[in-house]
């Protein structure tokens, strides 16, 4: 018996009971506070990053010139004490020289390009072809950091590999030339960068600037609608850390050139200020709309950023050990992607150009500023070493730097070593499907190779999946499928398309 009366009452009286769903409503609500912790746990992470490029920038102004000294000393006072060993200089010596070099030869080659004509060049074109040159100039920044990097890292291990391997490489020289060519490009590509974001600054109607803000909101829309892992949005973060890094020096050069042309009036730096908090705010809040959103699809807790910090603090830590492959600076540029040598050959271009100095009391300015720089450098990797211990402890992952880790012996292939070491202590499957040692007690023999203590983050994990895998699958199913790389093992430019497998 239906009728118009007695459907009008069941719809206001009918009732429902939102505890039946109680799971699914949980789950919502827990996405809506990861949404609000999100902003947090992100600028922490953000915060911790800048300070970690600031320490390595900082690096190639204080203490790579007082490193260049040493090393040109002890080179040119060798004989006075005879050869001892077999190396006239430690590797780390060479590679600070070659550091310094580059930075000495871009320097001078710097002097050849013209800003002020590079300015009134850019400045002629149209707004719609300047937007295209700058996001051009992003993506070519991207490619050839990538490429850069691996040109630096190939020169300084074809300058200290051992004398008796041998040779596999084109040899030192034209390795030198392609890394100061690269420095040089990747310096002028900056610079184009900086300009444009000048006349962006100084054009009369600020549609330029408006339109260069507007496209980080566009890289919204191209990042949450995709699939994400934890890797790909550590990855993502690394990525948003140098970026805003090197955004803030670009705003710093802009505003050196400004405040030239304006005499050091500081009443121009008033005038400055709001577009500079402008493309920061900008910044900040693109990268917190998007991280918000690519959690929420991606089903991804807040709680990974603090996994993240822990990840970099683990680098820093483990670069500070006696036995460390790499420098700190190399490991923040293939962890970022950002390499401070390019950048550092501009800022040193404009500020020599911009400031002069004349006069005794000038230059007593100069080594006070050095001194601060200095003071600052250290101050920071002081308190930057702290807080990493303190995250690394929290993360329980201060066992891994001491962690050993077979050493590969002369004339055996290293796949068979660690079928062999491996076969001998035995191999269980973790969360990610990767095998890994277990630490089962084994009687070592006398032929084994030594263990060192070693630094090597790629040897360890982190975040496991939250997918478990069966372990009872065929072994040639294992053999074929590649294991899912960690945090530690993961660097700016492994990524290709948006997953990691």
């Amino acid at each position: 018996d239906l009728s118009l009366l007695r459907f009008i009452s069941a719809e206001l009286t009918r009732g429902y009971f939102l505890e039946h769903n109680e799971a699914k409503y949980t789950e919502r609500r827990e996405r809506v506070y990861t949404c609000m912790r999100i902003p947090k746990e992100l600028e922490k992470l953000m915060f911790f990053g800048i300070f970690l490029c600031l320490d390595a920038f900082l690096y190639v102004f204080t203490l790579l010139p007082l490193r260049v000294f040493l090393a040109m000393f002890r080179f040119i006072t060798l004989p006075c004490y005879g050869l001892r060993d077999r190396r006239l200089l430690q590797p780390a010596q060479v590679c600070d020289i070659l550091k310094g070099v580059i930075l000495v030869i871009c320097y001078f080659m710097m002097h050849y390009v013209d800003y002020s004509m590079m300015y009134h060049l850019i400045r002629g074109q149209s707004v719609i072809k300047l937007y295209i040159i700058y996001n051009m100039l992003e993506v070519a920044d991207r490619l050839i950091s990538s490429f850069g990097q691996d040109i630096l890292d190939a020169l300084y291990w074809t300058a200290t590999e051992p004398k008796e391997r041998k040779r596999a490489h084109i040899g030192v020289i034209p390795h030198f030339f392609m890394a100061v060519l690269y420095v040089f490009l990747h310096a002028i590509l900056i610079m184009v960068q900086a300009t444009t974001l000048n006349v962006a600054f100084n054009s009369h109607n600020k549609s330029l600037l408006t339109i260069m803000m507007s496209n980080n909101f566009v890289e919204i829309k191209g990042s949450v609608f995709k699939k994400f892992e934890k890797n790909n949005l550590f990855q993502m973060s690394n990525s948003d850390i140098k970026e805003r890094f090197t955004n803030y020096v670009l705003l710093l050069i802009v505003c050196l050139r400004n405040m030239e042309q304006f005499s050091w009036n500081p009443d121009h730096l008033w005038v400055l200020f709001p577009d500079v908090c402008m493309v920061v705010a900008s910044e900040i809040a693109v990268d917190i709309v998007k991280h918000a959103f690519i959690t929420k699809f991606n089903d991804i807790t807040a709680d990974v950023y603090s996994e993240y910090r822990a990840s970099l603090a683990f680098d820093l830590v483990s670069s500070r050990q006696k036995n460390a492959y790499t420098d700190y600076s190399d490991s923040v540029s293939r962890r970022m992607g950002f390499i401070p040598l390019p950048l550092a050959v501009l800022l040193i271009r404009v500020v020599t150009s911009s400031i002069k100095v004349q006069g005794v009391l000038a230059y007593v300015c100069v080594v006070l500023f050095y001194c601060g720089l200095i003071s600052l450098k250290v101050l920071n990797s002081i308190v930057l070493l702290g807080k990493s211990c303190q995250y690394v402890k929290e993360a329980k992952m201060e066992e891994k730097l001491f962690n050993p880790v077979l050493t590969a012996t002369p004339g055996k292939p290293a796949g068979k070593q660690q079928s062999t070491f491996k076969s001998t202590q035995g191999i269980s499957t973790d969360e990610n499907g990767s095998t890994s040692v277990t630490s089962q007690p084994v009687h070592q023999k006398e032929n084994m190779p030594s263990l060192l203590v070693t630094s090597n983050s790629d040897q360890f994990l982190t975040t496991p999946d939250g997918e478990e895998k069966d372990i009872s699958q065929d072994s040639s199913e294992l053999k074929h499928r590649s294991a899912k790389k960690d945090l530690l093992e993961i660097d700016r430019f492994t990524i290709c398309g948006n997953r990691i497998d």
